[in-house]
């Protein structure tokens, strides 16, 4: 299975680009899409998912027209929005047993079966005759991703699916996402960079509708090798460092602040080399549009 994505453009209604020439190509395994809120990821996501319309470009799912053949991509397709609504006096159980009814499994057995496993798959099976307006967010969130997992999609589309989860529930989901793609193409955006590199085969950078890089998390923390250094500093010299420094990122400690700079050498000044992280990239690539953007 594969997932090809050229020249793929989307402009809003008040001049907003949402999306610029986008090239992608996606094979099964998890693919992660990062980038910063307003970054265009929804909307590709959308745009994939045949809930709005492209203005450019071409998007083909094993030879099928995305763009042109919506109802036949629909049902290949698991998608899970950022934001879903739910009919609040049904049960978990009977809207699962819906949805199933309408992405074309018939059997009633088969449905009891396959909603049973699904509910279980997200812990959710001691709730299942509970109305879904019950729900806690968390809860919603679970029983969206099972609503995603009905008939075994070839394409599984999810945008921020841990919001409200907790670890346990978070690591759970992340485990089942595994092992669907073995066999699918599932396409993850999150602002979580640490899921991306510890799940994701690949991933693309995204920011102001452009893809900025896109590859293999351990690749690119290769290139990145010799090049990125660190330093506790006070926090009250941050702005003498960041004028002096191209600071990647800072983070606070015990009241200590941590700096991470890129530099082709060493910058002396006590700075201690470092181990790259997918952190590093990501940052590294968006300071550079948004320098850009500012000149």
């Amino acid at each position: 299975m594969q997932l090809v994505i050229r020249g793929l453009s989307k402009t809003y209604k008040g001049g907003v680009r949402a999306l610029k020439d986008v090239n992608l190509t996606l094979s099964n395994g998890m693919f992660g899409l990062l980038g910063p809120n307003g970054a265009g990821k929804s909307s590709l996501m959308r745009t994939i998912a045949t809930l709005q319309e492209a203005d450019e470009g071409t998007i083909f799912l094993d030879g099928l027209d995305v763009l042109h053949n919506k109802t036949e991509v629909r049902k290949l397709l698991g998608y899970l929005p950022q934001e879903f609504g739910v009919y609040p006096r049904i049960s978990a159980e009977q809207m699962l047993d819906h949805v199933a009814r309408l992405k074309g499994v018939q059997q009633a057995g088969e449905r009891k079966e396959l909603v049973g496993e699904l509910l279980n798959n997200v812990n959710l099976y001691k709730d299942r005759k509970k109305k879904l307006g019950t729900f806690s967010g968390g809860m919603k969130q679970r029983w969206g991703i099972a609503q995603a997992l009905i008939g075994q999609p070839k394409l599984i589309i999810v945008d921020e699916p841990t919001a409200g989860l907790d670890p346990a529930e978070r690591n759970r989901f992340y485990n089942l996402l595994s092992h669907l793609g073995e066999n699918t193409i599932v396409i993850l955006s999150t602002h979580i960079v640490e899921d991306v590199s510890t799940l994701c085969s690949r991933f693309a950078i995204i920011c102001q509708g452009e893809v900025l890089y896109s590859g293999q998390p351990e690749q690119a923390m290769e290139e990145m090798r010799g090049r990125i250094y660190s330093k506790m500093i006070p926090k009250e010299d941050i702005i003498r460092y960041q004028s002096s420094y191209p600071i990647l990122s800072t983070q606070l400690k015990a009241g200590e602040l941590y700096i991470r700079v890129l530099s082709d050498s060493d910058p002396s000044d006590h700075f201690s080399p470092a181990e790259p992280n997918l952190e590093d990239i990501y940052f590294s690539h968006i300071s550079q549009k948004m320098d850009v953007n500012t000149l």
